[in-house]
């Protein structure tokens, strides 16, 4: 046989074993029960965002320039997305490497040797040639060789099929990183704002104590106020005061969070105060529950990890089929490198080894169990992924109700508070009312106030958490 039929033999053998079979179950998708519709979107207008939708700057619609910025830098700074990129790489890596047993190694080898025997004039080289010389004798080779493990039984498609389903694992992960980081910095904005927005509130407050106290002052100076009336009033307004103060530490830790999550230590990111800023509540769309199952990162990544399971059963139902190895090499060898490659120096081989595991104590039966035991357990949590991502969407648009139904009612109480705290403070002055009077309008104006606030924090944040339970942005038409 010819160095070229060897060789031909080495590729035409592979060709025809890429045909065969592959043992073990073919992935499908795992069947979820799924409502036609969420049970708290009645009366919404469904989005139909489709599979690989991009999620864009689903933030942009709370209309903030410097949540834009900080956003931004989440994917490009964050050391935790770094990281996972990193994983999705290697997984990457790792199907390439498992694609690449599907086919031959070939291997280029080279040597050139200078040896003697003592004795008679005849000896013989290393590639088996009897050269009759009394001195030392060169010696060169030069050749091709192949190895090949045919995946007969489709072990090696198994395991790429195992190997790309956890590629997408990885790139789960690391969109479910992503926007796991983007919402906690959106949460932990909107948190610093609303503690602007608390002192700001607190502020004018603490002005209006400081008006009650003078107005008490001078009515005991007068002799028509207790002297305890100017004590309560001190101690409203120093009361007022410690909480302005106090909101600080919620701010500082707020900052701090929203560093990290850019990237960068806290002491380098300072957020200025911004007295003006007002919560702006989006509006809040429902959409399909397909769009669970196409879009949150989560439910992707417990799918592929079904998928990634299944393949494992084919690799460990492939260990009950006996293993073929495959050799090949060619080359020259000569004692004169000017005759090195000519016919009469050819040097070929080709070999084939097949084994068979006859008693294994059950092992190979105990590993298709457990691989089929992990599929059920990848199955179910793939499902109960579903179910909860179900969960989380219902709750937040009940939450979402919840609150805007709420809001006209809180917004109402806090107008009349206003009022009664005014009207009572009027009376205070003209004599008609005790001081303690003031104190409880007082303290009811501002419980008022501060709850209608954290209603309309509670309000944004929630639609924070929708964002995130949607698995990102929402497109489509919004609620009126």
């Amino acid at each position: 046989m010819s160095l070229r039929s060897a060789l031909y033999l080495t590729v035409l053998i592979p060709a025809l074993a890429l045909g065969a079979c592959a043992v073990g179950p073919n992935y499908k998708r795992p069947s979820v029960e799924t409502p036609p519709a969420f049970k708290e979107a009645e009366g919404w207008t469904p989005a139909k965002p489709a599979d690989g939708v991009d999620r864009g700057d689903w933030w942009a619609m709370f209309n903030d320039p410097l949540l834009d910025s900080l956003e931004r830098k989440v994917e490009v700074s964050n050391q935790t997305l770094i990281a996972d990129e990193a994983a999705y790489r290697e997984a990457r890596a790792l199907v390439a490497q498992q694609r690449a047993a599907l086919f031959p190694t070939v291997n280029l080898t080279g040597s050139a040797t200078r040896s003697h025997q003592p004795g008679s004039g005849a000896q013989v080289t290393g590639s088996g040639q009897v050269v009759t010389s009394q001195g030392p004798i060169n010696e060169f080779q030069v050749g091709l060789g192949a190895t090949w493990a045919p995946d007969i039984w489709g072990q090696i498609r198994r395991t790429i099929e195992n190997a790309k389903a956890e590629a997408q694992v990885s790139d789960a992960t690391l969109a479910n990183a992503r926007l796991t980081a983007q919402s906690e910095l959106a949460a932990d904005y909107i948190q610093l704002r609303i503690a602007d927005a608390q002192k700001e509130l607190l502020r004018k407050t603490a002005e209006g104590y400081a008006t009650s106290l003078k107005i008490t002052q001078n009515q005991y100076a007068a002799g028509t106020a207790a002297s305890s009336d100017v004590a309560t009033a001190e101690t409203t307004l120093t009361n007022a005061q410690a909480a302005l103060v106090d909101l600080e530490s919620q701010r500082a830790a707020d900052e701090h969070a929203i560093a990290v999550l850019t990237g960068h230590a806290p002491a380098s990111l300072t957020i200025a105060p911004d007295a003006t800023w007002a919560p702006k509540v989006p509006p809040t769309p429902s959409a399909l529950p397909a769009t669970l199952l196409q879009r949150r990162p989560d439910v992707a990544l417990a799918e592929r990890g079904a998928a990634a399971a299944n393949a494992e059963i084919g690799v460990a139902v492939s260990g009950y089929f006996p293993t073929l190895d495959l050799t090949g090499s060619g080359g020259y060898a000569n004692t004169a490198i000017q005759q090195l490659i000519k016919s009469n120096s050819l040097l070929w081989s080709l070999g084939a080894n097949v084994s068979e595991t006859v008693f294994n104590a059950g092992a190979t039966g105990a590993k298709v169990r457990g691989a089929k035991a992990a599929y059920d357990e990848a199955v179910a949590n793939y499902r109960q992924a579903v179910l909860t991502a179900f969960q989380q969407v219902e709750d937040d648009l009940a939450a979402d109700h919840v609150l805007q139904d709420e809001e006209p009612l809180r917004a109402k109480a806090s107008q009349s508070a206003d009022k009664a705290e005014q009207v009572t403070l009027n009376q205070y002055r003209a004599g008609t009312v005790a001081y303690t009077s003031v104190v409880v309008a007082q303290a009811t104006a501002l419980s008022a106030r501060e709850t209608l606030l954290t209603l309309r924090g509670q309000r944004m944040t929630t639609a924070i958490s929708l964002v995130e339970a949607l698995g990102g942005g929402w497109p489509g038409k919004m609620r009126d």
